[in-house]
């Protein structure tokens, strides 16, 4: 299994310094759980995100890093103290919350120091710290306005400033780009993303966008049920996820049925419903024998001629509707009774017109195929 293994603690080579450890880390809600034995090591100056979909955990492992929520089993340490007890306060922890919570009766340099001065710093430490925010978030002549003189993208660099003006060892996002526009967000991402890495700053967020997650973290566990199901690197993740529900999650699926085979010579095959029959791909851990297995296809993975192709399988379809998303074209298919989709950039060199109702050869390379049992 590709990245971190479940249930298993965290390890380390010996030149990585661990900013955060989570070992054996669980919390139950009148007897629910909603953190299962959760292990977890975040390097130092690492971003890391929790993604997953609402009810999967995340925020309360968030809550708990932070101290809001007490765990009921495991420990909690960074860089190498014992958090269990310790108060959010005293954690030097800070969070930007989805919704920013800035102080309305404040302006956004008060809003700024509120932390600084929680601390009892100087006036001139206080001061200069503000200023330094004010121009890394680019808030410059802001100063004196109140929050509700801000637009939200403005709302949500203050909210980040006075995070970073405590020089925390952790910050924490808590579904912090939500509540902005698709286009702002996006350019809010970017910023952060190369704002933290220049301050070198430890960060773990949570989010239920891919697209988020994959812009900003250096690595992402996928959250399933109260667990880590999976954490790597974005591109192993996506490349080489762990099983059917982490593939399932990253992207646009297609999901066929079939029989895994062994052929003469003992080499795999599976055959789909509609009587295809290919060489399997490489065998996820876990089936090694035949019988009933689901393949998982990306919808960029797959492509559509006029004839079939000497290269890839290929099987006879029908384009039932075809959608335009900018850079890229969504088409959906009928092909053996069950509805395909396929992801293609717009204007690609000899691509073919996905009109409805014109019959097409729907097309992919086995090697891309993933599998799992059929629960």
């Amino acid at each position: 299994m590709s990245g971190a293994a479940r249930g298993a603690p965290p390890t380390h080579d010996a030149t990585t310094v661990a900013e955060l450890e989570l070992v054996d880390v669980g919390r139950f809600f009148d007897g629910v759980v909603a953190i299962e034995r959760c292990n977890l090591a975040i390097n130092r100056g690492e971003i890391v995100a929790l993604l997953g979909p609402s009810g999967c955990g995340k925020s309360t492992l968030l809550n708990l890093i932070a101290g809001f929520e007490v765990p009921d089993t495991g420990t909690i340490r960074l860089r190498g103290r014992v958090l269990n007890g310790v108060p959010p306060h005293r954690r030097n922890t800070a969070m930007v919350f989805q919704h920013y919570a800035l102080f309305p009766h404040l302006t956004v340099a008060r809003n700024i120091a509120y932390g600084i001065e929680a601390r009892g710093l100087d006036p001139a430490t206080r001061v200069a710290r503000v200023n330094d925010m004010l121009a890394l978030l680019k808030l410059d002549g802001l100063g004196e306005r109140y929050p509700s003189q801000l637009s939200g993208g403005q709302r949500q660099r203050v909210a980040i400033a006075r995070a970073l003006a405590v020089q925390p060892d952790v910050l924490l996002l808590d579904e912090a780009f939500s509540a902005l526009d698709r286009n702002l967000r996006e350019d809010m991402q970017v910023e952060l993303s190369l704002l933290l890495r220049r301050l070198k700053v430890t960060t773990i967020l949570v989010t239920h966008d891919q697209r988020e997650a994959f812009s900003l973290a250096d690595r992402i566990a996928v959250m399933q049920g109260g667990r880590i199901a999976q954490i790597d690197t974005p591109r192993m993740m996506y490349e080489r996820p762990s099983d059917s529900y982490v593939m399932r999650f990253l992207g646009s699926i297609n999901t066929m049925n079939a029989t895994l085979q062994t052929a003469p010579g003992g080499k795999p095959r599976l055959r789909l419903g509609d009587g295809l029959e290919f060489d399997a791909p490489e065998l996820p851990r876990g089936i090694d024998q035949p019988g009933d297995v689901l393949v998982y296809i990306r919808a960029e993975d797959i492509s559509i001629g006029e004839r079939p192709s000497a290269v890839h399988i290929g099987r006879p379809a029908t384009v039932a509707l075809s959608t335009f998303l900018g850079a890229q074209e969504r088409i959906v298919l009928t092909c053996g009774g069950q509805q395909i989709v396929v992801d293609r950039p717009v204007n690609g060199r000899g691509q073919i017109e996905a009109t409805a109702g014109r019959p097409v050869y729907v097309e992919f390379d086995p090697a891309c195929c993933r599998l799992a049992r059929v629960d």
